[in-house]
Protein backbone atom coordinates (compact mmCIF):
# COMPACT_ATOMS: atom_id res chain seq x y z
CA UNK A 1 0.00 0.00 0.00
CA UNK A 2 1.60 3.33 -0.90
CA UNK A 3 1.78 5.23 2.09
CA UNK A 4 1.19 9.39 1.76
CA UNK A 5 3.17 11.78 3.84
CA UNK A 6 1.32 13.31 6.81
CA UNK A 7 0.43 16.67 6.08
CA UNK A 8 1.74 19.28 7.98
CA UNK A 9 5.54 17.42 8.04
CA UNK A 10 8.13 20.64 7.19
CA UNK A 11 10.60 18.77 5.36
CA UNK A 12 10.37 17.01 2.33
CA UNK A 13 7.31 15.42 4.16
CA UNK A 14 4.28 17.75 2.03
CA UNK A 15 7.15 20.62 3.28
CA UNK A 16 5.44 23.37 4.92
CA UNK A 17 7.99 25.77 5.10
CA UNK A 18 10.15 27.20 2.67
CA UNK A 19 13.46 25.78 2.21
CA UNK A 20 16.39 27.74 0.27
CA UNK A 21 16.31 25.81 -2.43
CA UNK A 22 13.32 27.62 -3.39
CA UNK A 23 14.26 31.05 -2.63
CA UNK A 24 16.98 33.15 -4.87
CA UNK A 25 20.12 31.77 -6.09
CA UNK A 26 21.57 34.86 -4.75
CA UNK A 27 20.10 34.55 -1.48
CA UNK A 28 21.98 31.02 -1.36
CA UNK A 29 25.54 32.02 -2.77
CA UNK A 30 25.31 34.76 0.39
CA UNK A 31 24.40 32.05 2.58
CA UNK A 32 27.09 29.59 1.39
CA UNK A 33 29.33 32.55 1.22
CA UNK A 34 29.02 32.85 5.02
CA UNK A 35 29.52 28.87 5.41
CA UNK A 36 32.94 29.74 3.13
CA UNK A 37 34.37 32.60 5.33
CA UNK A 38 33.77 30.53 8.75
CA UNK A 39 34.94 26.94 7.17
CA UNK A 40 38.69 28.13 7.24
CA UNK A 41 39.15 26.34 3.66
CA UNK A 42 40.01 29.93 2.55
CA UNK A 43 42.85 30.15 4.98
CA UNK A 44 46.39 31.15 3.01
CA UNK A 45 48.76 28.76 3.81
CA UNK A 46 52.53 30.22 5.11
CA UNK A 47 53.15 30.53 1.54
CA UNK A 48 52.81 29.10 -1.83
CA UNK A 49 55.79 26.81 -1.55
CA UNK A 50 54.27 25.11 1.41
CA UNK A 51 50.90 24.93 -0.75
CA UNK A 52 52.78 22.85 -3.12
CA UNK A 53 54.37 20.78 -1.00
CA UNK A 54 51.05 19.91 1.34
CA UNK A 55 49.64 19.08 -1.75
CA UNK A 56 51.99 17.01 -3.36
CA UNK A 57 52.42 14.84 -0.43
CA UNK A 58 48.59 14.63 -0.03
CA UNK A 59 48.25 13.56 -3.32
CA UNK A 60 50.91 10.52 -2.48
CA UNK A 61 48.70 9.62 -0.10
CA UNK A 62 45.72 9.62 -1.97
CA UNK A 63 47.08 7.38 -4.47
CA UNK A 64 49.08 5.17 -1.70
CA UNK A 65 47.83 1.20 -1.90
CA UNK A 66 50.23 0.39 1.38
CA UNK A 67 47.86 2.26 3.67
CA UNK A 68 44.78 -0.28 3.16
CA UNK A 69 44.49 -3.71 5.45
CA UNK A 70 45.35 -5.67 3.49
CA UNK A 71 47.53 -3.54 1.45
CA UNK A 72 46.30 -2.86 -2.50
CA UNK A 73 43.41 -0.25 -1.46
CA UNK A 74 44.23 3.11 -2.07
CA UNK A 75 41.70 5.93 -1.65
CA UNK A 76 41.67 6.14 -5.25
CA UNK A 77 40.63 2.80 -5.63
CA UNK A 78 37.20 4.14 -5.01
CA UNK A 79 37.46 7.67 -6.04
CA UNK A 80 38.51 6.97 -9.13
CA UNK A 81 40.41 10.47 -10.75
CA UNK A 82 38.56 9.14 -14.52
CA UNK A 83 35.07 9.19 -12.71
CA UNK A 84 35.56 12.84 -10.60
CA UNK A 85 37.04 11.08 -8.17
CA UNK A 86 34.06 9.01 -7.70
CA UNK A 87 33.75 5.18 -8.40
CA UNK A 88 32.80 1.37 -7.32
CA UNK A 89 36.06 -0.52 -7.82
CA UNK A 90 33.98 -2.56 -10.93
CA UNK A 91 32.18 -4.37 -7.70
CA UNK A 92 29.51 -5.66 -9.62
CA UNK A 93 26.98 -3.74 -6.88
CA UNK A 94 26.91 -0.47 -7.27
CA UNK A 95 28.71 0.15 -4.14
CA UNK A 96 32.49 0.07 -3.86
CA UNK A 97 34.38 -3.09 -2.71
CA UNK A 98 36.80 -2.70 0.55
CA UNK A 99 40.00 -4.16 1.25
CA UNK A 100 39.02 -7.39 1.97
CA UNK A 101 37.25 -9.58 -1.04
CA UNK A 102 33.54 -9.44 -0.70
CA UNK A 103 32.94 -6.49 1.60
CA UNK A 104 31.25 -3.21 0.17
CA UNK A 105 31.14 -0.04 1.95
CA UNK A 106 27.99 0.65 3.62
CA UNK A 107 26.97 3.52 0.82
CA UNK A 108 27.74 5.17 -2.44
CA UNK A 109 30.76 6.38 -3.22
CA UNK A 110 30.61 10.09 -3.59
CA UNK A 111 32.65 12.46 -5.91
CA UNK A 112 35.70 14.76 -4.73
CA UNK A 113 35.31 17.41 -7.02
CA UNK A 114 34.60 20.71 -5.17
CA UNK A 115 34.76 19.39 -1.78
CA UNK A 116 35.89 22.93 -0.84
CA UNK A 117 32.58 24.68 -1.14
CA UNK A 118 30.71 22.00 1.38
CA UNK A 119 29.87 24.25 3.65
CA UNK A 120 29.89 23.19 7.80
CA UNK A 121 26.85 20.85 8.77
CA UNK A 122 24.32 23.28 10.61
CA UNK A 123 20.67 23.98 10.44
CA UNK A 124 19.01 27.55 8.76
CA UNK A 125 16.21 29.10 9.77
CA UNK A 126 15.59 31.16 6.78
CA UNK A 127 13.66 33.98 8.24
CA UNK A 128 16.46 34.44 10.85
CA UNK A 129 19.35 36.79 9.62
CA UNK A 130 21.88 35.40 12.05
CA UNK A 131 21.71 32.21 10.79
CA UNK A 132 20.38 30.64 14.16
CA UNK A 133 19.65 26.85 14.71
CA UNK A 134 16.42 26.40 13.03
CA UNK A 135 14.11 24.77 10.20
CA UNK A 136 16.20 23.22 7.71
CA UNK A 137 20.01 21.30 8.06
CA UNK A 138 22.46 22.33 5.14
CA UNK A 139 26.23 20.74 4.60
CA UNK A 140 28.61 18.31 6.38
CA UNK A 141 30.49 16.03 4.60
CA UNK A 142 29.65 12.36 3.38
CA UNK A 143 25.19 11.54 2.42
CA UNK A 144 24.31 12.26 6.47
CA UNK A 145 26.50 15.09 6.71
CA UNK A 146 28.77 13.53 10.18
CA UNK A 147 31.86 15.07 9.29
CA UNK A 148 32.24 18.56 9.19
CA UNK A 149 36.12 18.72 8.14
CA UNK A 150 37.93 17.59 4.99
CA UNK A 151 40.59 16.49 7.59
CA UNK A 152 38.78 14.82 9.72
CA UNK A 153 36.22 12.84 7.29
CA UNK A 154 39.40 10.78 5.36
CA UNK A 155 40.21 9.35 8.67
CA UNK A 156 37.12 7.57 8.63
CA UNK A 157 37.43 5.54 5.61
CA UNK A 158 40.88 4.37 6.44
CA UNK A 159 39.96 3.29 9.78
CA UNK A 160 36.56 1.67 8.50
CA UNK A 161 36.34 -2.52 8.52
CA UNK A 162 34.22 -2.38 5.49
CA UNK A 163 36.91 0.27 3.25
CA UNK A 164 40.23 0.32 4.36
CA UNK A 165 40.25 -1.67 7.31
CA UNK A 166 43.08 -0.11 9.40
CA UNK A 167 42.64 -1.36 13.14
CA UNK A 168 43.71 2.09 14.59
CA UNK A 169 45.59 4.55 14.29
CA UNK A 170 48.54 2.96 16.01
CA UNK A 171 48.89 0.71 13.16
CA UNK A 172 48.11 3.68 10.27
CA UNK A 173 51.09 5.92 11.42
CA UNK A 174 53.23 2.66 11.42
CA UNK A 175 52.31 2.57 7.49
CA UNK A 176 52.94 6.49 6.97
CA UNK A 177 56.59 5.88 9.15
CA UNK A 178 57.56 3.36 6.11
CA UNK A 179 55.96 5.40 3.42
CA UNK A 180 58.31 6.56 0.67
CA UNK A 181 57.38 10.22 1.44
CA UNK A 182 57.32 9.82 5.17
CA UNK A 183 60.27 12.80 5.05
CA UNK A 184 58.09 15.07 2.81
CA UNK A 185 55.62 14.44 5.53
CA UNK A 186 57.53 15.25 8.29
CA UNK A 187 58.86 17.99 6.55
CA UNK A 188 55.79 19.33 6.23
CA UNK A 189 54.67 19.03 9.88
CA UNK A 190 57.94 18.06 12.23
CA UNK A 191 55.56 16.41 14.81
CA UNK A 192 53.62 13.95 12.40
CA UNK A 193 55.41 10.97 13.84
CA UNK A 194 55.51 11.86 17.39
CA UNK A 195 52.39 9.71 18.10
CA UNK A 196 50.06 7.88 16.22
CA UNK A 197 47.39 10.48 16.88
CA UNK A 198 49.67 13.46 15.38
CA UNK A 199 50.58 11.16 12.36
CA UNK A 200 47.02 10.64 11.60
CA UNK A 201 46.69 14.48 11.86
CA UNK A 202 49.20 15.67 9.31
CA UNK A 203 47.66 12.64 7.46
CA UNK A 204 44.44 14.22 6.95
CA UNK A 205 45.78 17.91 6.92
CA UNK A 206 48.01 16.80 4.03
CA UNK A 207 44.92 15.34 2.52
CA UNK A 208 43.43 18.26 2.67
CA UNK A 209 45.19 19.82 1.05
CA UNK A 210 45.13 18.00 -1.95
CA UNK A 211 41.16 17.73 -2.16
CA UNK A 212 40.76 21.56 -1.81
CA UNK A 213 43.58 22.16 -4.44
CA UNK A 214 42.93 24.02 -7.96
CA UNK A 215 43.02 21.09 -9.83
CA UNK A 216 40.13 19.45 -7.62
CA UNK A 217 37.57 21.80 -8.58
CA UNK A 218 37.87 22.81 -12.17
CA UNK A 219 35.15 24.33 -13.36
CA UNK A 220 35.74 23.20 -16.88
CA UNK A 221 32.82 22.10 -18.50
CA UNK A 222 31.00 23.31 -21.54
CA UNK A 223 28.35 24.29 -18.80
CA UNK A 224 31.12 26.65 -17.32
CA UNK A 225 32.05 27.40 -21.09
CA UNK A 226 28.54 28.39 -21.88
CA UNK A 227 27.85 30.72 -18.89
CA UNK A 228 31.34 32.27 -19.44
CA UNK A 229 29.65 33.29 -23.41
CA UNK A 230 32.67 30.87 -24.78
CA UNK A 231 30.19 28.17 -25.86
CA UNK A 232 27.06 27.09 -26.86
CA UNK A 233 24.39 24.31 -25.92
CA UNK A 234 22.97 22.27 -28.57
CA UNK A 235 19.25 22.44 -28.99
CA UNK A 236 18.45 19.12 -26.89
CA UNK A 237 20.59 20.55 -24.27
CA UNK A 238 19.16 24.11 -24.38
CA UNK A 239 15.65 21.97 -23.90
CA UNK A 240 16.94 19.94 -20.94
CA UNK A 241 18.27 23.28 -18.90
CA UNK A 242 14.98 24.84 -19.80
CA UNK A 243 13.17 21.41 -17.98
CA UNK A 244 15.95 21.44 -15.35
CA UNK A 245 14.55 24.92 -14.19
CA UNK A 246 10.86 24.23 -14.77
CA UNK A 247 10.52 23.98 -11.04
CA UNK A 248 6.57 23.99 -11.45
CA UNK A 249 6.47 20.99 -13.30
CA UNK A 250 9.70 19.35 -12.57
CA UNK A 251 11.72 20.75 -10.07
CA UNK A 252 14.99 19.67 -10.23
CA UNK A 253 16.87 23.24 -9.63
CA UNK A 254 14.79 23.45 -6.29
CA UNK A 255 17.61 20.97 -4.71
CA UNK A 256 20.44 21.20 -7.65
CA UNK A 257 20.52 25.15 -7.57
CA UNK A 258 21.92 26.85 -10.61
CA UNK A 259 22.43 30.36 -11.76
CA UNK A 260 22.94 30.16 -15.67
CA UNK A 261 22.58 34.14 -15.42
CA UNK A 262 25.83 34.54 -13.99
CA UNK A 263 29.17 33.63 -15.37
CA UNK A 264 30.58 33.09 -12.16
CA UNK A 265 30.63 28.99 -12.20
CA UNK A 266 30.27 28.92 -8.67
CA UNK A 267 26.99 30.46 -8.30
CA UNK A 268 26.16 26.78 -10.36
CA UNK A 269 26.96 24.58 -7.63
CA UNK A 270 24.00 22.11 -8.80
CA UNK A 271 23.72 21.59 -5.37
CA UNK A 272 21.60 23.72 -1.93
CA UNK A 273 23.37 21.29 0.24
CA UNK A 274 20.48 20.53 1.91
CA UNK A 275 18.70 17.34 2.11
CA UNK A 276 16.29 15.72 0.74
CA UNK A 277 13.73 12.47 1.34
CA UNK A 278 13.32 11.15 -1.93
CA UNK A 279 12.58 7.12 -1.25
CA UNK A 280 14.78 5.30 -3.61
CA UNK A 281 13.98 1.90 -4.60
CA UNK A 282 16.16 -1.20 -2.85
CA UNK A 283 19.23 -1.96 -4.60
CA UNK A 284 18.55 -5.77 -5.55
CA UNK A 285 22.49 -6.47 -6.04
CA UNK A 286 22.73 -6.53 -2.89
CA UNK A 287 22.54 -9.75 -0.77
CA UNK A 288 21.83 -8.25 2.51
CA UNK A 289 21.12 -4.58 3.53
CA UNK A 290 21.20 -1.91 6.37
CA UNK A 291 18.61 0.03 7.71
CA UNK A 292 19.99 2.92 6.11
CA UNK A 293 18.28 6.18 8.57
CA UNK A 294 20.49 8.53 6.96
CA UNK A 295 20.73 12.65 8.62
CA UNK A 296 19.50 11.17 11.42
CA UNK A 297 22.38 9.05 12.28
CA UNK A 298 24.01 11.72 12.70
CA UNK A 299 24.64 11.75 16.62
CA UNK A 300 25.08 15.50 18.08
CA UNK A 301 23.34 16.91 20.85
CA UNK A 302 24.02 20.28 20.09
CA UNK A 303 21.58 19.98 16.70
CA UNK A 304 18.47 18.44 16.59
CA UNK A 305 20.08 16.28 13.25
CA UNK A 306 19.58 13.09 15.30
CA UNK A 307 15.40 13.49 15.35
CA UNK A 308 13.41 10.73 13.89
CA UNK A 309 11.73 13.79 11.74
CA UNK A 310 15.25 13.86 9.86
CA UNK A 311 15.32 10.16 8.93
CA UNK A 312 15.91 8.54 5.66
CA UNK A 313 16.81 12.28 4.30
CA UNK A 314 20.31 12.25 2.62
CA UNK A 315 22.04 15.34 0.82
CA UNK A 316 21.83 16.04 -2.14
CA UNK A 317 24.78 15.38 -4.48
CA UNK A 318 26.20 18.12 -6.90
CA UNK A 319 25.42 17.52 -10.07
CA UNK A 320 28.66 18.09 -11.58
CA UNK A 321 29.98 15.46 -13.60
CA UNK A 322 27.33 12.80 -12.97
CA UNK A 323 27.63 11.44 -16.24
CA UNK A 324 30.61 9.95 -15.28
CA UNK A 325 29.57 7.79 -12.58
CA UNK A 326 28.98 4.64 -12.07
CA UNK A 327 26.20 3.95 -9.56
CA UNK A 328 23.55 6.57 -8.62
CA UNK A 329 21.44 7.58 -5.25
CA UNK A 330 23.03 6.90 -1.59
CA UNK A 331 22.64 3.02 -2.24
CA UNK A 332 23.35 2.54 -5.57
CA UNK A 333 20.30 1.58 -6.66
CA UNK A 334 20.62 2.99 -10.58
CA UNK A 335 23.51 2.61 -13.02
CA UNK A 336 22.35 4.23 -15.45
CA UNK A 337 21.76 8.31 -15.79
CA UNK A 338 18.83 7.99 -17.43
CA UNK A 339 17.08 5.33 -15.28
CA UNK A 340 17.53 7.89 -12.19
CA UNK A 341 15.89 11.20 -14.01
CA UNK A 342 13.24 8.45 -15.46
CA UNK A 343 12.54 7.51 -11.68
CA UNK A 344 12.24 10.77 -10.49
CA UNK A 345 9.89 11.57 -13.57
CA UNK A 346 7.81 8.50 -12.80
CA UNK A 347 7.80 7.50 -9.24
CA UNK A 348 4.90 8.98 -8.27
CA UNK A 349 2.90 8.36 -11.69
CA UNK A 350 3.98 4.66 -12.09
CA UNK A 351 5.32 3.22 -8.90
CA UNK A 352 4.82 -0.07 -9.91
CA UNK A 353 7.89 0.35 -12.18
CA UNK A 354 10.35 0.90 -9.14
CA UNK A 355 9.19 -0.88 -6.50
CA UNK A 356 8.49 -4.37 -5.83
CA UNK A 357 5.46 -5.76 -4.81
CA UNK A 358 3.96 -3.01 -4.66
CA UNK A 359 5.44 -1.49 -1.51
CA UNK A 360 6.78 1.97 -1.82
CA UNK A 361 9.70 3.04 -1.19
CA UNK A 362 11.25 -0.56 -0.26
CA UNK A 363 14.45 0.43 0.92
CA UNK A 364 12.94 2.62 3.40
CA UNK A 365 12.55 1.54 6.80
CA UNK A 366 8.87 0.99 7.42
CA UNK A 367 8.74 2.65 10.26
CA UNK A 368 9.99 6.16 8.79
CA UNK A 369 8.24 5.76 4.63
CA UNK A 370 5.55 8.25 5.86
CA UNK A 371 8.23 11.28 5.81
CA UNK A 372 9.14 10.67 2.18
CA UNK A 373 8.43 13.41 -0.28
CA UNK A 374 5.07 13.48 -1.99
CA UNK A 375 4.06 16.64 -2.26
CA UNK A 376 6.94 18.61 -4.43
CA UNK A 377 6.85 18.54 -8.12
CA UNK A 378 7.74 15.93 -9.60
CA UNK A 379 6.09 13.82 -6.41
CA UNK A 380 2.80 15.58 -6.52
CA UNK A 381 0.79 13.12 -9.06
CA UNK A 382 -1.10 10.48 -8.16
CA UNK A 383 -0.76 6.72 -9.53
CA UNK A 384 -1.65 6.98 -13.03
CA UNK A 385 -1.75 10.27 -13.82
CA UNK A 386 0.68 11.19 -16.84
CA UNK A 387 4.73 11.42 -15.77
CA UNK A 388 6.16 14.37 -15.14
CA UNK A 389 8.33 13.90 -18.10
CA UNK A 390 8.06 12.19 -21.46
CA UNK A 391 10.41 10.35 -22.92
CA UNK A 392 12.10 13.01 -25.01
CA UNK A 393 12.31 15.42 -22.13
CA UNK A 394 13.93 12.72 -20.22
CA UNK A 395 16.71 12.48 -22.80
CA UNK A 396 16.82 16.40 -23.07
CA UNK A 397 17.78 16.69 -19.62
CA UNK A 398 19.85 13.32 -19.56
CA UNK A 399 21.43 15.54 -22.55
CA UNK A 400 22.42 18.76 -20.21
CA UNK A 401 23.56 16.66 -17.31
CA UNK A 402 26.56 15.65 -20.31
CA UNK A 403 27.17 19.16 -20.34
CA UNK A 404 28.11 19.08 -16.67
CA UNK A 405 31.66 17.37 -17.02
CA UNK A 406 34.60 18.72 -16.52
CA UNK A 407 36.92 18.85 -19.65
CA UNK A 408 40.64 17.39 -19.30
CA UNK A 409 43.12 19.90 -19.95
Amino acid sequence: MFTKAPHGKRYGRGRQMPRTGSTSVARLFALLAIFWANSGFGASPPDARHAAARIAVGRRIFFDGALSEPRGTSCASCHEPARAFSGDRNSGVGLASGSRPGVFARRNTPSLFYLKFVPKFRFYNEDDETHALGAEPYGGFFWDGRSDSIAELVKQPLLNPREMNNSDPAQLAAKLRRAQYASELAAEFPNAFDTADSALAALGTALEAFLTAPEMSPFSSKYDAYIRGSAKLSAREAEGLKLFKDRARVGCAKCHVLDDTSPVPERSMFTDYGYEAPGVPRNDKLRSRDDDRGLCERSDPLTPSNGEEWCVSFRTPSLRNVALRTSFMHNASFTKLRDVVSFYATRASNPERWYRNGIAFDDTPSAYRGLIDTTSPPYNRRTGDAPALTDSEIDAIVAFLGTLTDRKR
